[in-house]
């Protein structure tokens, strides 16, 4: 099933995110519904805080960026085998010199600004089996990842900005949160009552 996607301005989306366990309900539906939501908007990650779960789950497929001549054929081919689920996440470092990044988000549509971000991480997580895992991410996977992490601990790429480009922006983050925007996928805003 196809989840509407939350739109900026919703509370739900600068919870810090509680961790969830095997038993959670429902779990792989919610998780199979977040590919199919994520895909359907043309994505490369959601967190689930972004379908209204302040929980501490989110999904990276970065196969899209296999096919950006911008990358080696080296990277594209880690980019293109890269699906996964990452639950309960805590990040342990992020290391190097920060990097800009031109990104975007489903919650935040039609806003694209650049980020710097760390060009490595280590991060501790369970997978959709709830096995343990402990990696370092580099390069453009590290970045993916730290974008929606951010998102578990209620942080938004907008965050990240100037404040002045934030001031810039205040307009259309108003016009987004009040749904006076057009996407091709189903989202809901915090000021309407319904979904578009």
């Amino acid at each position: 099933m196809i989840l509407p996607i939350v739109a900026y301005g919703d509370p739900v989306l600068r919870k810090m995110c509680a961790e969830i366990d095997s038993d959670y309900p429902e779990l792989q539906t919610l998780i199979d519904n977040m590919w199919k939501t994520m895909y359907q908007a043309n994505g490369v990650g959601l967190a689930a805080p972004q379908v209204g779960k302040p929980i501490r789950l989110f999904l990276v497929d970065t196969s899209p960026f296999a096919e950006d001549e911008e990358f080696s054929e080296a990277e594209r081919d880690v980019l293109r085998g890269f699906k996964r689920v990452f639950i309960n996440a805590r990040m342990e470092s992020e290391t190097g010199s920060k990097w800009a990044f031109n990104e975007g988000c489903l919650s935040i549509p039609d806003i694209r600004e650049d980020v710097s971000r760390h060009p490595e991480i280590t991060l501790s997580y369970m997978d959709a089996d709830f096995q343990p895992h402990t990696e370092v991410f580099d390069g453009l996977l590290a970045r993916v990842i730290q974008h929606e992490y951010d998102h578990i601990e209620g942080i938004l790429f907008t965050d990240k900005i100037s404040s002045l480009k934030r001031r810039l922006l205040k307009g259309k983050l108003g016009n987004i949160s009040k749904g006076k925007i057009s996407v091709d996928y189903k989202m809901r805003f915090p000021a309407q009552k319904r979904m578009r």
